[in-house]
């Protein structure tokens, strides 16, 4: 099995700051694993609304999360702020794999990196659509250039 390396902050094209919470620290001292997925969504989310791309409460479409992943270098605990970096990289007819990295303040490394798959469906309906042209618009800053 190939270990998987940390990126760096270079390697993402838009970032978001959450502040850590008392709650997400679990028994051993640490943030959770669980929190990361939850600032994963966040970000990316925060994004696509900053973005015009997005209105949960008004949309015709959503995104529904169906695949994920989390690699973990360094642990992290409250109190602190981390920044997600976050990027794309690739964009189907209906559905995106977004990445994002998680840095402490004191790192330009990654502490944990992972990404999540969208498939964007009809908001009522729940069946996948082909990506709407604002959203596409929204997250080609996102992508990734090979």
């Amino acid at each position: 099995m190939t270990k998987v390396q940390a990126n760096t902050a270079s390697q993402y094209k838009a970032f978001k700051e959450i502040a850590t919470r008392w709650m997400d620290n679990d028994m051993y001292g640490h943030i959770n694993n669980v929190v990361y997925y939850s600032w994963f969504d966040t970000a990316v989310n925060a994004y696509l609304i900053e973005q015009g791309a997005l209105h949960p409460l008004h949309s015709d479409f959503i995104g529904l999360v169906i695949e994920t992943h989390c690699n973990y270098f360094a642990p992290l605990s409250f109190p602190e702020t981390v920044k997600l970096g976050i990027r794309v990289a690739a964009m189907g007819r209906t559905s995106v794999r977004y990445e994002i990295g998680v840095f402490s303040a004191s790192s330009d490394r990654c502490v944990a990196q992972g990404h999540f798959v969208h498939v964007y469906v009809d908001a009522l309906e729940r069946r996948p659509i082909e990506l709407p042209s604002h959203l596409k618009k929204a997250l080609q800053p996102l992508l990734m250039i090979e």
